[in-house]
């Protein structure tokens, strides 16, 4: 009777937190689902290596144990951080809501993440892709050049890009309004080359598909709603002719925008703005790969790093 009970227990409060973060927290489905998985794959540690069914009765020892045993499947440092993340986050809403009194995360520490820099493409190579390459003529080349310049020019993830409507796009202040993470609205610019080519796609739009029945914005060749693997098959494509980089995401391009912005000296905070972060800690990635070009400058310009390169200190450091 006991066992039915812990299941029951845990099943309970597992939904319960789903629930808030789906409706409370406003989270998007791949969110909620990615931490549903992470608390299924800790409930089967658990229940394989100490019995234990009742997350409820979970202490300290039993979270080191696990972090051991991720970090022995050889995970990246920075996906133990996720899964340990969502169990934070898990145990916070059940001290919340007063099921536990003390937190079991407080003497858990995680290995240490690297140094890496978010992956980008050069600003001269995207050049190329905008300023000499050809897309296809018709309807499906005018939506795949107009997909991947939304992408790089206003920095937008893949989810936002899917689910952008026509009516999002305001042609007289030259902005488009975007719905980011917690149904949170930012209103980004645009330069005047895509405005013009959202105008020209918006009109291919409705003489191709005059009787469509929703109003989203980029839509596959038979009018439908755009889907994830259909963005990344298409980006992927497209970056393939100017970069031999291994990653070609559409993630990709929202590093380069911000990179490239940081770069040229834009305000970081206003970086944050166009992103829709948070805080400024995730923005602060992108000043990194401004101190590597600012550090290559050096070394290739500065007298004494050119013929002592070897030698010197790394003055950024």
């Amino acid at each position: 009777m006991s066992l039915r009970i812990n299941q029951e227990t845990k099943i309970m409060k597992v939904a319960a937190f789903l629930k808030h973060l789906q409706f409370e927290k406003r989270y998007s489905k791949h969110t909620c689902i990615a931490y549903q998985t992470d608390l299924e794959q800790f409930k089967d540690y658990l229940d394989r290596t100490y019995d234990l069914q009742n997350l409820l009765e979970v202490q300290s020892m039993h979270i080191r144990s696990w972090t051991v045993s991720l970090m022995q499947l050889e995970l990246s440092p920075t996906s133990i951080h996720r899964k340990i993340s969502t169990l934070k986050t898990f145990y916070k809403f059940l001290l919340t809501n007063g099921d536990i009194s003390q937190t079991p995360l407080n003497r858990v520490f995680l290995p240490k993440k690297g140094d890496r820099l978010p992956a980008f493409v050069e600003q001269g190579k995207l050049d190329t892709l905008f300023n000499e390459l050809e897309f296809p003529v018709g309807f499906g080349g005018l939506r795949d050049n107009l997909l991947v310049d939304l992408l790089y020019s206003t920095g937008i993830r893949r989810s936002e890009l899917i689910n952008l409507k026509c009516i999002d796009i305001d042609q007289h202040k030259n902005t488009i309004k975007v719905t980011g993470k917690g149904n949170k609205i930012r209103l980004i610019p645009i330069h005047k080359d895509l405005k013009n080519l959202i105008v020209e796609y918006i009109e291919e739009r409705k003489s191709t598909f005059p009787d469509a029945a929703h109003d989203y914005l980029l839509v596959t060749d038979k009018g439908k709603q755009l889907y994830p693997k259909f963005v990344y098959n298409k980006v992927t494509h497209y970056l393939s002719f100017v970069t031999t980089a291994q990653k070609k995401s559409p993630h990709v391009l929202r590093h380069s925008f911000a990179t490239h912005l940081s770069n040229n000296g834009a305000d970081l905070n206003a970086i944050k703005e166009l992103l829709g972060h948070a805080n400024l800690a995730a923005t602060q990635l992108y000043t990194h790969n401004s101190i590597e070009t600012l550090k290559k400058a050096y070394e290739q310009a500065h007298p004494t790093a050119k013929d002592k390169n070897k030698d010197i200190a790394d003055p950024f450091k």
